[in-house]
């Protein structure tokens, strides 16, 4: 059997409801499933309601955007629970910065004579975490580019006209506030950090010094030897390796839940170790 670990809902920036997310994961068999929308816990009491009448395990939590020496990198921190706590306490001052890059992202399509106002990226989103991929949405709609692929090669991606930096956590500091509040804190995609074995090696060993449990190898995006060898590094270092579908509902097109671009296959095992991984004492 197996499981996804890194899926997203239209709290942030899927395109599917949380319930919704639950359902498709039903639909697959799954046998565990981990919400983690950017920024905000919004969707999980949805999801979590969804998920105790389909008898699937959920795991609530988040991804975070963090400072990395190299850039930056991608942070899954698992078994955040809604309401207060340490790093809980910190996601409305993330969503806030979000709002003002926001807000200077549409000043800067219009400054380039694209018409779009934050109102229509508020109502896209429909949520409570607003990101590029809902004014990617718009820009595809409004026939402003050909896909949500070309709307951040050409005006949204980090170095294109469009782009604007916003506050982050630095990893470190997220690493600990996620251990403070209960959670698993798990790097993402790590390829964005690294790109050779020697840089995969080196950038692993910095995580295990600052606490990070694991590395997300199980992704939709490697190829099946590259998520191999992942592991196989990831478990040389004491580290889990987990990993997920990525998935986005329609604004990743091509990249189903569980399965990814079709040859994804997450093991039970990885779900197994991020429960072995909580923190023993009680969240302050």
């Amino acid at each position: 059997m197996a499981v996804d670990l890194h899926t997203h809902s239209r709290a942030s920036d899927g395109s599917d409801p949380p319930q919704r997310v639950v359902e498709l994961a039903a639909e697959r068999r799954l046998t565990a499933l981990a919400l983690m929308d950017h920024d905000t816990l919004a969707g999980i009491p949805a999801a979590r309601e969804a998920a105790a009448a389909l008898g699937i395990p959920l795991i609530p939590g988040v991804e975070l955007s963090v400072e990395w020496p190299t850039g930056t990198m991608h942070l899954l921190a698992y078994f955040l629970e809604p309401g207060p706590g340490p790093l809980q306490d910190r996601l409305e001052a993330l969503r806030n910065g979000r709002a003002v890059r926001n807000a200077a992202i549409v000043g800067a399509l219009n400054d380039l004579g694209i018409d779009i106002t934050i109102e229509e990226v508020e109502v896209e989103s429909g949520g409570d975490s607003i990101g590029r991929p809902h004014i990617a949405a718009i820009l595809v709609r409004k026939g402003a580019v050909r896909s949500m692929a070309d709307a951040f090669d050409r005006y949204l991606a980090d170095g294109r006209p469009a782009y604007r930096r916003r506050p982050r956590l630095e990893a470190a500091e997220a690493v600990r506030l996620t251990t403070a509040s209960g959670g698993v804190a798990v790097v993402a995609h790590p390829h964005t950090v690294a790109g050779s074995s020697e840089g995969f090696a080196d950038a692993f060993e910095a995580f295990v010094d600052i606490g990070v449990a694991g590395i997300e190898c199980h992704y939709s995006e490697y190829p099946p030897p590259l998520r191999t060898r992942l592991a196989e590094m990831a478990a040389g270092f004491g580290l889990i390796a987990t990993g997920g579908s990525d998935y986005h509902g329609t604004y990743k097109p091509g990249l189903d839940l569980g399965i990814g671009h079709g040859d994804l296959s997450v093991p039970d095992a990885a779900y197994d170790a991020l429960l072995a991984a909580r923190p023993r004492e009680a969240p302050r």
